[in-house]
């Protein structure tokens, strides 16, 4: 069976062996870049690689340019790849400890690199721990394999084509951050506040429950059936501040049945850099397009 949205742990646990199963640890903070592969070294699933947020799964930064978290070249990803032992028959299963917030970035990622057999860990880490699973410290290493991409870049929107669907009625754009950052208050992570016109508040952290466990395909459904409306998956924009949690929206309206969404990668963090560009702030029957002073 191949997973391609969500693994439960005794789904995953069985195969923590399994050659042909790839494990990677995504956890992060952007308030402590360090914390985690300092939490990764204290305690593991067992055979799992690390993830850095800023190392691995992202490019290099250019100030005014791109967002905080552009993604890396295929060339760099498609090295990456390789070192972490995945090839086309290989399983990959992503995990965290914040409700997938950040593993999402990399099961994105490689569905965008033509990879879709890769399912994140419902629950995550925290889920794992509850259901006293093995877990380890230390390191741990993978043989070389070569991947091979298959780049799917219609899963993927650049700031030229966002400021062209901003103008387009058939599209829905999505932004998955708090209603406050999307309303224009409490901004911790950009100098500018507020969001790209038109935009919808689907905040990522509602696409799980109190537990940490997504909500039931069913109950995703109706969300972005709501959200959506007429629009079809490859007219529903996902973005955050810098593609990362943009990416747990495209996999919740993934598992709801209702299609691959596209994801702006460069998001509000790249939108927001260059004053030309419009912004709203209040709500999305309140706000007013106002350019950047």
């Amino acid at each position: 069976m191949t997973y391609t949205t969500l693994i439960a742990p005794a789904e995953l646990a069985p195969n923590v062996d399994n050659p042909d199963w790839a494990v990677i640890d995504c956890r992060f903070s952007l308030d402590d870049p360090g914390y985690g592969l300092r939490a990764y070294r204290e305690a593991h699933i067992p055979n799992a690689l690390y993830a850095h947020l800023d190392e691995q799964l992202s490019g290099k930064v250019v100030a005014g340019v791109t967002g905080r978290h552009p993604l890396p070249t295929v060339e760099e990803f498609t090295r990456t790849l390789s070192r972490w032992g995945i090839e086309a028959h290989v399983q990959v299963v992503v995990y965290d400890d914040w409700y997938g917030g950040y593993a999402a970035r990399l099961w994105w990622m490689l569905r965008w690199m033509g990879h879709n057999a890769v399912a994140l860990l419902d629950g995550g880490f925290p889920r794992w721990q509850r259901e006293c699973y093995t877990v380890r410290g230390g390191g741990e290493s993978r043989d070389w394999r070569p991947f091979k991409p298959n780049v799917r870049n219609d899963l993927l929107v650049t700031t030229a084509e966002m400021q062209q669907i901003i103008q387009n009625p058939d599209y829905r754009i999505i932004d998955a951050r708090s209603a406050d950052r999307y309303r224009g208050e409490n901004e911790t992570r950009d100098p500018l506040a507020g969001h790209i016109p038109g935009a919808l508040n689907a905040p990522f952290t509602e696409n799980v429950d109190g537990n940490g466990l997504f909500l039931p395909a069913e109950a995703l459904r109706e969300r972005y059936h709501d959200l959506l409306g007429d629009a079809t998956a490859d007219h529903t924009i996902f973005y955050c501040g810098s593609g990362v949690t943009a990416a747990h929206d495209a996999l919740a309206l993934t598992h709801a049945g209702l299609g691959d969404g596209r994801v702006y990668v460069g998001s509000w963090s790249e939108w927001s850099a260059n004053p030309e560009r419009p912004i709203e702030t209040g709500s999305s029957k309140e706000g007013e397009s106002t350019p950047r002073p």
